[in-house]
């Protein structure tokens, strides 16, 4: 059952996305080559709690950190260890955080120094099929109409969805209805409803879609060991069209770079 939000409920789910947005902005100032994951986790987990909230992943469903994050080959769920990062990672840094009883849980995978060019062209793609999904998000449509526009558009560009990871609701819960795929056809799915809120958040990869999970049970990496990217953004449906509650402009702030990608899923600009 999907559980619509007040108006009241979006702008404390605001909140809490943007307590994340913000984790990350720090996190953008912070890794470099050399820098361990390990490092970044207890940053984060102090930000969090300095900021007064409450580490969304730490604990729940067991999970033993902070961040999960997932470096080069590893799609999701990497956990956070003493391996220092290097020149030419990629490394997605998925959070959440809990404030006002309301989860934020969103990601972005940065790059590390010098990438090889064609995982360059990877993060971009998955960052605009992101986007491309997001604007599926609005009343009218149903769920696998942004998974078909996020399947459709990577496909087009050679590379491919994972199909075992989804999307999903967000509220007082990590993981509410509905679950939102990244593949799809479209008018299929539950129907997208005035005040939901979701985390859309395409996984994509350079080689095969087959993905295999590491013997630690959390970090899951693709089965040809070629690279994966993350990224995730928290929505709400407003008015019958999708309204950002998360953003990368920490991050763009940090890395010192200008963009106008969210504007046209924001009523009114996003202070920072």
């Amino acid at each position: 059952m999907i559980i619509q939000k007040s108006r009241e409920e979006i702008e404390l789910m605001r909140q809490s996305a943007l307590l994340v947005s913000k984790t990350l902005g720090m996190i953008a100032t912070e890794i470099k080559e050399g820098v361990t994951t390990l490092h970044l986790d207890k940053l984060a987990e102090a930000y969090i709690r300095d900021n007064g909230g409450t580490p969304g992943f730490l604990g729940l469903y067991g999970c033993p950190s902070t961040l999960l994050t997932s470096v080069n080959e590893q799609v999701v769920h990497g956990l956070p260890t003493n391996r220092p990062i290097e020149n030419g990672d990629i490394v997605s840094v998925d959070c959440g955080a809990i404030l006002n009883e309301f989860y934020g849980d969103h990601a972005y995978t940065f790059e590390i120094g010098e990438v090889a060019p064609e995982t360059k062209k990877l993060l971009q793609v998955t960052k605009e099929s992101l986007y491309v999904g997001i604007r599926e998000l609005k009343i009218g449509n149903r769920v696998e109409d942004v998974g078909n526009a996020i399947q459709t558009y990577c496909e087009a560009h050679k590379y491919t969805v994972v199909r075992e990871l989804v999307g999903h609701g967000l509220g007082r819960k990590m993981h509410e209805d509905p679950e939102m795929p990244n593949y799809g056809k479209k008018g299929r799915g539950k129907l997208f409803v005035e005040g939901m809120v979701v985390a859309i958040e395409p996984m994509i990869n350079l080689g095969t879609r087959n993905i295999k999970t590491l013997k630690d049970g959390w970090t899951i990496v693709t089965a040809d060991r070629k690279p994966s990217a993350h990224f995730e953004h928290n929505v709400a449906i407003v008015n019958g069209r999708p309204e950002l509650l998360s953003t990368f402009g920490y991050v763009y702030e940090a890395l010192g770079i200008v963009s106008d990608e969210e504007n046209e899923f924001r009523m009114q600009p996003l202070v920072l």
